[in-house]
């Protein structure tokens, strides 16, 4: 009998516009590869990028926030799976499925660890260095609290495994690592990209209104960019990403080569052609869908720490790692200029998406996993007591305050 998966979006979907709507395409592929039948439902509206999910015949439903609609939707769909696409859509959401739908597996997708990179943020501003008293913040104890309260959680990045593990004591059969979901590369595809005489300029890609990217682009064009064009001075910062604001626009400067290009349809149409793809984050959680779409391309980096963290594993990094601006110039530079490092950093990103992201390598045993889990879902949750206290407890008082809310609403219509 074919399954049915709920997947509850915190937006919808857009994969030109964000890692996020790219990460969100490749699960639905991996569950329509399985011949599930998917729903994808939100509560937030529609943006222009938003990927049309009629076109992969799914299902797609409008719902509202504090309201009992969402209930009689749930038991008139009784799906096997709900996912719910971050931690707030489980705080909005999970009381009602665990009520309506308690045989459902519930499935988390973190995207991100968000208490990572709030508390990353935090020690950023206070020009502190990051520990416990940072990552131990308001957000942690929210986004684990949903974590407990599902059944399974995926997360992105075998970094932020770790913590979940060895800082906040996470059991690891709550957790499941599934990075991103790409196609091999092949050696017809490599032998296709552009060579690097056919390439030029500097490139930075990111949507604007997620707080990491809009630092790293300060980062970048007042303490990294005069640098390089000091020494490369006909080299042109081609910056790409969806959401542009006034403020972000103002960064464009012709004169200094540092071009705002905003919104691309399609961003490897720009990355292949680029020589060096820059990423100087200074905080931020999970993998980077920049330096993955680098790689695909064949596009060297130049990369922070904080960047590359849960990319590379015990491979060879596409280009080079380093945080200070000055040493982060320069790698810049020497990569630009120099063919032989060029083309090895290339090969090692190669190597790198072949060997860790090839989605044939995870999409089965995701399945399988997810398989035996609901199969033996009550056996499950007999060891995951913590999660069943939280939903005696915590989630009670967020079930009604949404209650209360809706109320309210329904008193002033």
């Amino acid at each position: 009998m074919t399954k049915h998966v709920l997947i509850i979006g915190f937006v919808w979907p857009e994969p030109k516009s964000s890692a996020a709507g790219s990460r969100m395409m490749q699960l639905i592929e991996a569950f329509q590869s399985f011949n599930y039948k998917i729903t994808f439902a939100s509560a937030c509206a529609k943006q222009d990028h938003a990927f049309d999910l009629n076109l992969l015949d799914i299902q797609q439903v409008f719902i509202q926030l504090n309201s009992a609609s969402f209930d009689e939707f749930l038991k008139e769909l009784n799906p096997d799976i709900v996912v719910f696409d971050r931690f707030m859509v489980e705080e909005q959401f999970g009381w009602r499925v665990s009520e309506h739908c308690p045989e459902a597996l519930k499935v988390l997708d973190t995207e991100d660890l968000h208490c990572l990179r709030k508390g990353r943020e935090l020690a950023l501003k206070d020009k502190a260095l990051f520990d416990k008293s940072y990552l131990f913040n308001e957000v942690s104890k929210r986004e684990i609290a949903s974590i407990y309260r599902c059944d399974l959680s995926l997360i992105i990045s075998e970094e932020e495994i770790e913590i979940l593990k060895n800082q906040f004591k996470v059991s690891e059969h709550l957790l499941y690592y599934l990075p991103f979901l790409t196609d091999s590369i092949s050696a017809d595809i490599k032998k296709k990209l552009p060579k690097i005489k056919e390439r030029e300029h500097f490139i930075s890609v990111g949507n604007f209104i997620h707080a990491p990217n809009y630092d790293a682009l300060l980062f970048l064009k007042y303490e990294i960019w005069p640098l390089i064009r000091k020494k490369l001075p006909q080299a042109e910062m081609h910056v790409y990403g969806a959401y542009a604001s006034e403020k972000v626009n103002q960064l464009n400067n012709k004169k200094e080569g540092f071009l705002i290009k905003g919104y691309v349809d399609d961003v490897n149409q720009v990355m292949k052609y680029a020589k060096v793809c820059l990423a100087p984050l200074r905080f931020g959680a999970g993998l980077k869908g920049k330096l993955i779409d680098a790689m695909l391309n064949g596009t060297p980096c130049v990369m922070t720490t904080i960047a590359a963290e849960g990319m590379f594993g015990g491979f060879e990094a596409n280009g080079f790692i380093v945080d200070d601006p000055q040493k982060f110039a320069d790698k810049a530079i020497e990569l630009y200029t120099d063919k032989i490092f060029w083309n090895g950093k290339q090969k090692n990103g190669f190597v790198v998406m072949n060997a860790r992201f090839d989605k044939r390598l995870f999409i089965s045993d995701f399945m399988y996993k997810m398989n035996a889990i609901h199969t033996n879902i009550n056996a499950h949750r007999l060891d995951n007591f913590t999660g069943q206290m939280l939903q005696q407890q915590t989630l009670q008082s967020t079930k009604y305050m949404s209650k209360w809310i809706e109320l309210k609403n329904s008193i002033k219509t």
